[in-house]
């Protein structure tokens, strides 16, 4: 795997491992990482162990964790499941798992160097994503990084006995090299 720093936001990706199996149940069951996912049901270790054997050892996710650069420190993940072969695609998932990381454009820089991952090593055409609707941060930064709004779903999701709005997004390979990538 090639290195994925950003020295300007202060981060590098590194693959995800058995280990980090605690800390990301840690963070994927706290409420202000849990708010902002379509499936909110408590996090276990059988299912991460589940998703280790199924998912990332079978190819059909790759996730990392985002780290400080100097000392390491893990900041949260980056993932993309559901790996089509077929037709060259994927879907995105992020979350900031420190919560003194959070609002500090990590979540953007994170979110182009796991781009830079798709379309470069996964030899990706398209990387698409689902967000609730009111998560206007995560918006915003997924339109940082070159995701495009494509659609919004009404009343998608049932979450807490109310129904939600889902915006899907999505980015092309032709449009992260134009923008750059």
């Amino acid at each position: 795997m090639r290195q994925y720093i950003d020295r300007a936001a202060g981060i590098y990706l590194r693959p995800m491992t058995r280990e980090d199996t605690d800390l990301i149940i840690q963070w994927r069951n706290s409420d202000s990482v849990r708010k902002n996912f379509i499936y909110q049901a408590p996090f276990t270790r059988e299912g991460h162990e589940n998703w280790i054997r199924t998912m990332i050892d079978t190819g059909r996710a790759a996730q990392m964790i985002i780290c400080q650069v100097g000392e390491g420190t893990p900041l949260g993940s980056v993932y993309i499941r559901d790996i089509d072969r077929t037709h060259n695609k994927a879907e995105y998932g992020i979350f900031i798992g420190d919560a003194a990381a959070r609002g500090r454009g990590i979540g953007t820089a994170a979110a182009r160097l796991m781009l830079r991952y798709c379309f470069g090593e996964e030899g990706l055409h398209r990387i698409y994503l689902r967000a609730l609707s009111d998560n206007v941060q995560a918006i915003r930064s997924y339109e940082k990084a070159g995701f495009h709004k494509e659609a919004c779903l009404r009343d998608d999701v049932r979450i807490d006995g109310a129904y939600r709005d889902i915006i899907w997004m999505a980015v092309l390979r032709t449009d992260w090299e134009e923008a750059g990538g």
